[in-house]
C-alpha cells in the first residue's frame, strides 16, 4: 500500500510534546509524529481518550524500517492548572532532557467559550484565557531554555484558528485568544530565532473532528461551511496534522514567524 504521508528523517528520535493530544487534530498529530519515528509526549485531561489513541498507535509499524513505532507517553494534565503544568514540564525535562518540538494545541471552544459579549462574565473570560492561551505562553517559557541548550533545530507550533479572521460571532473571548496567538507566534519567532528555535502557527478552519461532528457540525452549520469553503468537502484532522509535522521538520528550516491556514479556502483575506 502506498504511503499516505511524507517521511521526514529529521524527526526521527526527536522528542515531541503535544498538548491536547488525545483527540481531534492533536491525536492526528500524535499518530503522524509517531510514524516519523519521534517520541511523542501527550498532555491531555482525558485519560480514556489518550489510552484509546495509544492502543491504536502501538501496532503501527515504521513505514521505512517496519519496526514498531515509538509508543507515545501520556501525562494527564489540566492545562488551566498552571502550577501543576509548570511542575510537569520540569518533570518531563528531567526525564527527556529536552523537547525538540512543542505543539501548543490544547484549547476549547465549548459552552464557556461560546458566549456572546453580553453573556460574558469575568469567570468565563478568565476560563477562556487560561485554557486557550495562558498555558501556551508558560509552557513555552518552561521548555525554551532546554531547546536553546540543544543548539538549534527545535521548533514550536501554536494552534490558532480562522475564527477571528472570518470573523465569527458569538464567541468573542475565543476569537480574541486566537488572534493573540498570531501575535505571540510572531514575537516569539523574533525572540527565539537567534537560538535556532523556529515558531509558527497553524490556523484551521472547520475540521471534522469527532467532537466537532457530535457538537458543532449540524446540517445547518455544514451548509454554511460548504458555502464558504472553496473545497466542497469536510476537512479531516490529518490534513492539519500534515502541516504541523511539516513545520516541525527540517524541510521548513527557514520558516518562522509564519501562520499557515488550513481551511479549504474559507478565509480569503491575506
Amino acid at each position: 500500500m502506498p504511503l499516505q504521508h511524507a517521511i521526514y528523517p529529521s524527526l526521527r528520535n526527536k522528542n515531541v510534546l503535544i498538548t491536547g493530544g488525545a483527540e481531534g487534530i492533536g491525536a492526528a498529530a500524535v499518530e503522524l509524529f509517531a510514524l516519523q519515528g519521534a517520541q511523542v509526549i501527550i498532555l491531555d485531561i482525558s485519560a480514556s481518550s489518550a489510552e484509546s489513541l495509544i492502543a491504536r498507535i502501538k501496532p503501527l509499524k515504521d513505514p521505512i524500517t517496519h519496526a514498531p513505532v515509538p509508543t507515545p507517553i501520556f501525562h494527564q494534565s489540566d492545562v488551566s492548572d498552571l502550577p501543576k503544568l509548570q511542575s510537569l514540564a520540569q518533570e518531563i525535562l528531567q526525564t527527556h532532557t529536552t523537547i525538540h518540538h512543542l505543539v501548543n494545541n490544547a484549547a476549547t471552544a465549548g459552552s464557556l467559550a461560546r458566549k456572546d459579549t453580553m453573556s460574558m462574565t469575568p469567570e468565563s473570560w478568565d476560563y477562556n484565557m487560561h485554557v486557550n492561551l495562558r498555558h501556551m505562553f508558560f509552557l513555552t517559557q518552561a521548555l525554551v531554555p532546554a531547546m536553546r541548550a540543544a543548539g538549534g533545530g527545535c521548533s514550536i507550533v501554536n494552534m490558532g484558528s480562522i475564527t477571528w479572521r472570518i470573523p465569527a460571532v458569538g464567541l468573542p473571548a475565543y476569537t480574541t485568544v486566537k488572534a493573540a496567538i498570531m501575535g505571540l507566534t510572531r514575537t516569539h519567532s523574533k525572540e527565539f530565532g537567534p537560538w535556532g528555535i523556529r515558531v509558527n502557527s497553524v490556523m484551521p478552519g472547520a475540521i471534522a473532528t469527532e467532537r466537532q461532528i457530535k457538537e458543532v457540525l449540524t446540517d445547518e452549520y455544514r451548509a454554511e461551511v460548504m458555502a464558504a469553503q472553496s473545497l466542497k468537502r469536510d476537512l479531516e484532522p490529518m490534513e492539519v496534522a500534515k502541516v504541523i509535522v511539516f513545520l516541525a521538520s527540517e524541510e521548513a528550516s527557514a520558516v518562522t514567524g509564519s501562520s499557515y491556514v488550513v481551511d479549504g479556502g474559507w478565509c480569503s483575506d491575506p
